[in-house]
């Protein structure tokens, strides 16, 4: 049947519920990008993968799901949501048998990118379906709210979950732990989900698809390599070239007749700040996890599961930021108020970063929790923010374009941040092996094959240059943080409280199951 719903309807039990199982592929989805931190030593043993084969294994899951958001985005709102929903979790749960049983390094390679493609029809879908379940602004905020707790929860917990999984059972099991979820998603998705879409899309736009991949593709690849290899040519000419056809997918954009992102989206309400801010959230974010999982194993010297356990303590904060910011602005707190105070919280939790010693896990781990926090009420107003500023039956591209906006900016932070801190490693740590300059974990190796007094000293000198790094970093980040803050007090003036907004959803197509 076809509608115009009002957006004061509020939903009930079956929204609600429904929510949670869409919980179910999104909390997959993120765990998938830390999944495999315990499992790859296993793998190593069994595949033997080259060290490059071993790169891909990692990388290649995030470098499909990055390429693929806006595409799968579009299509959602095309061919509709649910349905865009089942096939990802089908061909999610398919490519987690084939990697849970590969028999070689170049099998695992090529099922990682099946979960990749299968991760990308997922997160825009389910963002997307959270827009259109909950029309409410109230209900909405806080729908959106556990969304981005669950995301970012996610991340958190796969490198943990691999961990016990490998310690008790083989690698394999880190990807047959999505099939149960997947399977109830497919059992109850047509039961409890309606199907939207946009009931007039236009022709797809084929050319716009490897236009989109040419340009996210090269320019996350050379960002993510930068900080770990430097300002190689190779690097630097894939930025480039990513930047080329980014401006090419943007020109197509503004004049084929049905873009698959719609430039019609930035006229919305606070739409482009909401993208802009949020990227800039996410560089802050991946920013710092790249130094405190560093500093967790190689400062501290705690063991990878150790390290990925005392990481879960932050999520502690994580848990109560989102549904406190929404309160806050659902009994009349301006939003661009609550998201200013977002990253001034994150800037607040660099300021910690910048206090730790060699030796200081609570204050590590207070920086991480207080920043994280300020990150959540960030990503989650303003992704509130930008999809009530969308029109409904764009809520796909607008979820895809706000994800992708993440990617990029997590990339950047770990970019930037992580260039800066061995910047500074190099400069401090003075006279050593040409191996020990390069990176913390290189002085390590190092260290263990010098001699007594020798190799203490290396390990002390590297722990400190490192640490030195992380304060330089973590002042620059928040540097950064302040900036967004001033940006977003300013850029998010207008923009009213969630109950005062007037957004007038054109007709939608709703076919229930």
């Amino acid at each position: 049947m076809t509608n115009s719903p009002s957006t004061n309807s509020r939903a009930g039990h079956r929204e609600w519920t429904a929510l949670a199982v869409l919980m179910l592929p999104l909390l997959l989805v993120s765990m998938d990008v830390s999944v495999l931190y315990f499992a790859i030593p296993s793998i190593s043993a069994d595949l033997e993968p080259t060290g490059t084969q071993q790169l891909w294994i990692f990388d290649i899951y995030a470098f499909v799901l990055a390429g693929l958001l806006m595409t799968m985005g579009s299509l959602g709102d095309r061919i509709g949501r649910r349905k865009l929903l089942m096939i990802g979790a089908t061909a999610f749960g398919a490519a987690s048998v084939c990697a849970a049983y590969a028999n070689s390094a170049e099998m695992l390679i090529a099922a990682r990118a099946l979960l990749g493609i299968g991760g990308a029809t997922l997160m825009p879908t389910t963002m997307a379906l959270v827009r259109n379940m909950f029309r409410d602004d109230k209900q909405r905020a806080t729908a959106i709210g556990i969304w981005s707790g669950v995301m970012t929860g996610g991340i958190a917990l796969g490198s943990v979950m691999s961990g016990i999984l490998v310690e008790h059972f083989w690698w394999g099991s880190v990807f047959l732990v999505n099939l149960p979820a997947m399977a109830l998603l497919l059992l109850l998705a047509p039961v409890l989900l309606p199907e939207f879409k946009d009931p007039k899309p236009g022709r797809f736009d084929f050319l716009s698809v490897p236009l989109s991949m040419a340009a996210v593709l090269p320019l996350v690849y050379g960002i993510k390599e930068i900080p770990s290899e430097g300002f190689e040519p190779l690097y630097v000419a894939s930025i480039v070239v990513g930047l080329v056809f980014a401006a090419l997918f943007v020109r197509r954009q503004r004049t084929v007749e049905s873009p698959m992102i719609s430039p019609a989206l930035f006229r919305g309400r606070g739409f482009g700040p909401a993208v802009t801010l949020n990227l800039i959230s996410a560089f802050a974010m991946m920013g710092s996890a790249y130094f405190t999982t560093q500093y967790l194993q190689a400062v501290l010297g705690k063991s990878a599961l150790e390290a990925a356990l005392w990481a879960l303590a932050p999520t502690v904060f994580i848990g109560f930021a989102a549904p406190v910011a929404t309160v806050l602005v659902q009994r009349g707190v301006h939003r661009g108020s609550v998201v200013t105070v977002g990253f001034l919280t994150s800037a607040c939790g660099y300021g910690l970063l910048t206090l730790t010693g060699t030796d200081s896990l609570s204050t590590a781990l207070g920086g991480a929790g207080v920043l994280a926090s300020g990150a959540v009420i960030v990503g989650s107003q303003l992704t509130d923010l930008a999809l009530g500023a969308a029109p409904a039956e764009k809520a796909g591209a607008a979820s895809s374009l706000l994800e992708t906006g993440q990617e990029f900016g997590g990339a950047l932070g770990m970019a930037v941040l992580g260039s800066i801190g061995t910047a500074v490693y190099r400069h401090e740590i003075g006279d050593a092996p040409a191996e020990a300059k390069e990176t913390l974990g290189g002085a390590l190796a190092v260290a263990r094959h010098l001699p007594g007094r020798a190799g203490d000293a290396l390990l002390a000198s590297a722990r400190e240059a490192f640490t030195s790094g992380m304060h330089i970093a973590a002042v620059a980040g928040g540097v950064v943080l302040l900036g967004a803050a001033v940006l977003a007090l300013r850029g998010l003036r207008g923009v009213a409280a969630p109950q005062q907004e007037d957004q007038r959803e054109p007709e939608l197509e709703e076919a229930t199951a």
